[in-house]
């Protein structure tokens, strides 16, 4: 299939060419943008089987120049297609308001409805809320972008009114509707217009603490609780709007003879990661746990991963390997260790069901090896 795209470098352009890149190698992509000619233009449109109508004008000097991009353009694109292809247009919710932007981009809608009434092709109108997601443009026209960006690198943000709703769209689930359109399948309303699903609303106040939040958390090696899709989206645009010489965070690493032991993120309410290190020959642990469970993996290395139920003799032993992972549950109620068999230095990946909290540890000293118990 040939498809042309106009607005090919813009946000939801770029998102929707390097998806159908990957998604539909076969296809024949047209990408038109502002420096296209107009010779580029006409040899798309006339091999186009579908178009992707995603340029407009929203920010112009002259707001003659509103009409001059939303309506003339694609009235004048939507005459140069010769094979009457189907149309997705990106219109926007402001079309059903009375100000000059709304009533461009309505005045676009109309010439693609003309269109699809004349030829027999299939519209597709698409009318947005406010999109956010990577290769968003800060400083322009969406407050999520600029937010993520001004966050990232210490910049003070402006929050003029925080009890404001926004209705946002996520740049994925746009290109993914737009896939559904392509195969025939567009997700139509009532009243014959195409929507996006999900809508996240959300407070700009809420939405602006949250991106703050972000930035506090990645700097004591926290992850927020992405279980909420909104959040998981909004904290994937904030990353992504990250300098490039500040992605790394330094964790700190305790040492001593034994090795190292280093918390390597905190999941929240979904615990945490930590790197353990072990001198070969050395065992640690010697420990149990009355709620508190662990999962360990030996990524290098070899050992025995030992456990005994207090004030019961039988000690239970697990070989482990990096030549070999295995996911070992730690279970509560058991005292175990885990001793570096090795003449290397072991690695162990270590998840804990919580983070670790000084106030309320649950670890309690206790010999795996009955012997040793007192």
């Amino acid at each position: 299939m040939h498809i042309l795209i106009t607005g090919a470098k813009g946000f939801m352009g770029r998102n929707l060419m390097y998806t159908l890149k990957t998604a539909r190698p076969d296809d024949v992509l047209y990408p038109i943008d502002i420096h296209s000619t107009p010779e580029e233009l006409s040899e798309a449109a006339r091999h186009a089987d579908f178009v992707f109508h995603l340029a407009g004008v929203n920010r112009p000097q002259d707001p003659a120049e509103f009409m001059t991009g939303n309506r003339d353009f694609t009235a004048s694109l939507l005459e140069m297609l010769e094979k009457h292809p189907p149309v997705v247009i990106s219109s926007s919710i402001q079309a059903a308001l009375d100000n000059p932007y709304g009533q461009s981009k309505r005045a676009g809608e109309d010439a693609v409805r003309a269109y699809a009434q004349k030829t027999g092709a299939q519209a597709y109108i698409y009318r947005l809320p406010n999109a956010f997601g990577k290769w968003s443009r800060p400083n322009y026209n969406s407050a999520v972008a600029t937010f993520c960006y001004n966050v990232a690198r210490g910049l003070p943000i402006t929050v003029n009114d925080p009890s404001v709703m926004l209705k946002l769209c996520y740049i994925d689930d746009i290109v993914a509707e737009f896939l559904r359109a392509l195969d025939g399948q567009p997700t139509r309303t009532q009243d014959g217009l195409c929507e996006v699903r999900p809508v996240h609303e959300v407070n700009l106040g809420q939405m602006a603490e949250m991106i703050q939040n972000f930035a506090v958390m990645r700097d004591h090696l926290d992850s927020p609780d992405q279980s909420d899709p909104f959040t998981a989206k909004l904290y994937a645009t904030y990353l992504s709007f990250l300098p490039p010489e500040d992605f790394a965070r330094t964790p700190v690493v305790h040492s001593d003879a034994r090795g190292s032991f280093t918390e390597l993120i905190h999941l929240g309410g979904h615990g945490q990661v930590s790197l353990n290190v072990s001198r070969p020959h050395i065992t640690k642990g010697e420990h149990w746990h009355h709620t508190k469970h662990e999962k360990f993996i030996i990524i290098s290395g070899e050992g025995i991963i030992r456990f005994r139920k207090p004030e019961e003799k039988t000690v239970i032993s697990y070989r482990v390997s990096g030549e070999v992972p295995q996911v070992v549950d730690i279970p509560p109620g058991y005292t175990h260790n885990i001793e570096n068999t090795g003449d290397t230095d072991m690695l162990t990946v270590m998840w804990a069901n919580e983070c670790f909290d000084p106030a309320r540890p649950d670890t309690f000293r206790l010999p795996v090896d009955p012997a040793q118990e007192e």
